[in-house]
């Protein structure tokens, strides 16, 4: 009975410590349209603002908790390529593209079409594995396209509710969040996942800097743009992941997963409450039906040989 009970528990400390991350997650979505906006802070500044305070910061604790053992993804030439198109197609574009899409857009739209990853992996099972769809799939399409349509037209197919623009960097973030969950995971099989993104961070960080230098032009940055800054690294970056490596001693991946959805929820809340923004019952629905799709999706997945 006791075992029982601890099992319970520590289920509910999985749930609860998966469902911190996802809200921490919404939280610096908002902070990021904040940012963007309000601050008017430029995406290749804060870009290598960003990815290079968080890479110190990983790598920083990865090598106090590890200590040597941070460098041995660099033992083969197979795994420093992988590292480096992690750092560049997953981490780089997926940041880039969040932040621009929110700028020209709001994060609760942008939070919605990133959402998408997992139909975007499945997707590329489909055309690079050649794994043929089977019904719930199709049903899985259908759900989410029109959830995304709700979303994005409330209702009404001769208007959008964000600009293009945002539109199409939004769906980009959607698939290279899914190129951002694909690329590491032969590194993460032999390397602990906080290493994999410090140093997948630190490449980022490199690309991004040689674009735009943290260090040059740097804009006008009154107290609520630095702790804004300071927010998304740390709720965006350092919280989640290290809670969501927490939550997995409790509980499973798959539970992990569920609790996701707790990101777009939470960033349509906090936009709501924060920037005043217009929620029609459209974009309610569609963003449940989303939901719902990636919900179906990642129950199906696993009996196809589909990892999301």
């Amino acid at each position: 009975m006791f075992s029982k009970i601890k099992g319970m528990s520590n289920t509910v400390k999985g749930i609860l410590l998966a469902g911190f991350a996802s809200v921490s997650w919404g939280i610096a979505g908002v902070i990021t349209q904040f940012v963007s906006q309000n601050a008017s802070i430029p995406a290749p500044w804060f870009l290598s603002a960003r990815t290079t305070g968080a890479a110190i910061i990983l790598l920083a604790v990865s090598a106090i908790v590890f200590k040597g053992k941070i460098f041995n993804i660099f033992k083969t030439w197979k795994s420093i390529a992988t590292l480096v198109c992690y750092g560049l197609f997953g981490l780089a574009a997926n940041m880039g593209s969040f932040y621009v899409s929110i700028q020209d857009g709001n994060a609760a739209a942008t939070t919605i079409l990133q959402y998408l990853a997992p139909l975007f992996i499945l997707l590329g099972a489909f055309i690079f594995q050649h794994k043929k769809p089977v019904k719930m799939d199709i049903v899985v399409f259908v759900i989410a396209i029109v959830g995304v349509f709700l979303s994005i037209t409330k209702g009404d197919i001769s208007q959008l509710s964000i600009p293009m623009g945002s539109l199409i960097w939004g769906l980009i973030s959607g698939v290279t969040a899914a190129l951002y969950v694909v690329l590491p995971r032969t590194l993460g099989k032999e390397n602990p996942p906080i290493v994999v993104m410090g140093w997948g961070t630190l490449v980022a960080s490199i690309a991004y800097n040689i674009n735009h230098p943290v260090w040059t032009d740097v804009p006008h940055l009154t107290t609520g743009a630095i702790l804004g800054v300071l927010g998304i690294i740390f709720f965006g970056t350092l919280l989640t992941f290290s809670t969501l490596i927490y939550a997995t001693r409790f509980t499973s991946s798959e539970v992990i997963s569920l609790m996701d959805a707790l990101q777009p929820v939470s960033t349509f809340i906090l936009s709501v409450i924060f920037f005043a923004t217009a929620i029609s019952l459209a974009e309610v629905v569609g963003s449940i039906l989303v939901i719902i799709a990636i919900y179906l999706l990642q129950f199906s997945a696993p009996k196809q040989g589909i990892e999301l």
